[in-house]
């Protein structure tokens, strides 16, 4: 592609492990500009960007966006496990764009909503829908676990960020107690991320298994093996909590944040566990709210199974910021 000068937009999902760099005409990301690389053999994003607009014929962005996986406040970014500087300035000086924005990840999967293929949507709850002005909420769950509202207003889509993740993981039974007190050991209590993350589904296994008196550890990816090749009980026993915690968190999160619009499951582990959450008590858990167990109903609940939403999140929130006159 040669666009020395053009009317694209670039857009990043920088993780702990890779970053993933495309192009974006409007809200449409190019799949066919989509680059990963390995943060490892870069100093900073301003290389990687650097590298990737050279890779691309030395495009000009006309705007950018990053997706950040940690928390952005003030147009700065901090990672936990990466040490780089994510600022607007940075940004801005890599790709010369006159537009930019930083988010955070999970912001970015909010700003996507409305912007995804219908197959790739994969209905879990159904429920009243809401209308258009409805608010949202996109939970995300994969490495870790956080979650953002999604409100639409008069000045365009407000995705406010979140560190859900952090926040006391909720206990119902003395069962759940004991899996509290076995994960909370090295941090003092137990956050909802404990449990509720693919480290989260390795520790609930490795917890069963010692209260089974056979302690074992297991990854997350041959736990899910083994629950479909239905040889594990301990692993299925270990998703099957994982699945109810997560509907007790996710039924929570909706009275607080009242998504009539719905609640949109993302990241690597909700789309692993997918399959298993209509037969292992992810309803039952979601609606267990005594009285308001009736108004859960008002909450239809989704899997979003598209790799590349956060990209097309940014492309989407970069569009707006333009579509209003915004600059970096």
């Amino acid at each position: 592609m040669s666009n020395t000068k053009s009317h694209y937009s670039l857009v990043a999902d920088i993780g702990g492990t890779n970053t993933r760099v495309a192009l974006a005409d409007g809200k449409t990301v190019l799949e066919n500009t989509i680059r990963r690389y390995s943060n490892s053999e870069f100093p900073g994003l301003e290389t990687v960007l650097r590298q990737y607009i050279a890779d691309e014929n030395n495009v000009t962005p006309v705007a950018a966006c990053v997706a950040v996986a940690g928390p952005v406040r003030d147009g700065k970014a901090d990672m936990t496990n990466l040490d780089w500087t994510i600022d607007k300035e940075t940004l801005s000086r890599a790709t010369g764009a006159s537009t930019t924005a930083i988010l955070n990840d999970l912001q970015a999967q909010g700003h996507a909503l409305g912007h995804i293929a219908d197959e790739n949507i994969i209905p879990v709850l159904r429920g009243h829908t809401g209308n258009e002005h409805a608010a949202k909420l996109v939970i995300g769950v994969g490495t870790g676990f956080n979650a953002a509202p999604v409100f639409e207003t008069a000045q365009g889509r407000l995705v406010p960020p979140s560190e859900s993740g952090h926040a006391n993981l909720p206990i119902r039974n003395a069962e759940e107690l004991r899996l509290c007190e076995y994960v909370s050991t090295s941090h003092g209590f137990p956050a909802v991320e404990d449990v509720l993350s693919g480290r989260g589904l390795e520790r609930t296994y490795s917890w069963l298994s010692a209260e089974k008196g056979q302690p074992t550890e297991m990854s997350a990816k041959n736990i899910m093996d083994h629950v479909a090749a239905a040889d594990d009980k301990t692993a299925a026993d270990a998703l099957r909590m994982f699945i109810r915690i997560l509907g007790t968190v996710a039924g929570n999160l909706s009275l607080i944040q009242l998504p009539f619009g719905g609640v949109y499951l993302v990241g690597g582990v909700a789309r692993a566990v997918a399959p298993y959450l209509n037969d292992y008590g992810f309803a039952d858990a979601f609606k267990d709210k005594g009285r308001f167990a009736g108004f859960m109903t008002n909450f239809p609940v989704s899997v979003v199974a598209d790799d590349y939403a956060a990209l097309t999140g940014s492309a989407a929130h970069l569009s707006e910021l333009q579509a209003h006159g915004h600059q970096s």
